[in-house]
């Protein structure tokens, strides 16, 4: 059995692909999920992954499950800190529970969930802990005053707790995805998509599984110098 990988919002989209990558290289792994169940079933019923309903947002109910998990299946070695919302409108528009609760989740998910992992990886001596950003945490973008400030917040958090981590073994880096083929961006109506494909060099979207084969490999031994660090998967969209 392998390290065990915890993945928040890993049942859908960009997270279920990182659970497929890190099972497929070895990786015992975990979903969490806020409230889906019928898709938290159908992702165990096709990958045997389990899931673990809880919201990130509480600090509370995380620890509580991240000791739940820890006791039911092993001690949480990776962290893949993936969940994530938006609540979008211009700052004139936007309320303040909008705000909150974005970086409540976003941000404050990340928080809670180190907070419940980094003890047990330091007494370990090993521990990765993987932060997905946003292209928007680094470059910024109309209506997202919200979510673009948890991303980058992100990115911050990411480059303070690695130096904390380092002398324990612990890496913590974080992933910066551009725009990614998911439910929510096809949601996105066809006129604004073409839009925004214009602005990618490489002339596509991306895909999860190219998302997902980066945390790979900062989870893995191979990644084991890389920690603080940034990796923009975004076609070259932004240049950071």
């Amino acid at each position: 059995m392998g390290h065990l990988a915890v993945v928040t919002g890993g049942t859908r989209g960009i997270g279920r692909a990182i659970c497929e990558a890190l099972k497929d290289d070895g990786f015992t792994v975990v979903a969490s999920y806020a409230g889906n169940e019928e898709k938290a079933r159908v992702f165990t019923d096709e990958t045997g992954i389990p899931a673990y309903r809880f919201d990130v947002s509480d600090h509370e109910a995380t620890l509580a499950a991240c000791d739940g998990i820890a006791e039911e299946v092993g001690p949480i070695d990776v962290v893949v800190n993936n969940a994530g919302i938006t609540r979008d409108g211009t700052l004139l528009k936007m309320s303040y529970e909008e705000w909150d609760e974005v970086m409540r989740t976003n941000l404050g998910g990340c928080f809670n969930m180190a907070k419940a992992c980094f003890p047990g990886m330091k007494d370990r001596k090993w521990g990765r802990i993987i932060n997905i950003g946003s292209i928007n945490g680094q470059a910024g973008q109309y209506g997202q005053v919200n979510y673009a400030a948890a991303k980058s917040g992100i990115h911050g958090f990411t480059k303070a707790l690695a130096q904390e981590g380092a002398r324990y073994g612990i890496t913590v880096n974080a992933i910066a995805p551009g725009y990614i083929d998911t439910e929510m961006v096809a949601a996105v109506p066809e006129a604004v998509l073409e839009k925004i494909v214009a602005k990618i060099p490489v002339g596509r979207l991306g895909q999860a599984s190219e998302i997902a084969r980066g945390v790979a490999f900062l989870a893995s031994e191979q990644g084991g110098f890389v920690t603080g660090s940034t990796l923009s998967i975004n076609g070259g969209q932004h240049m950071y």
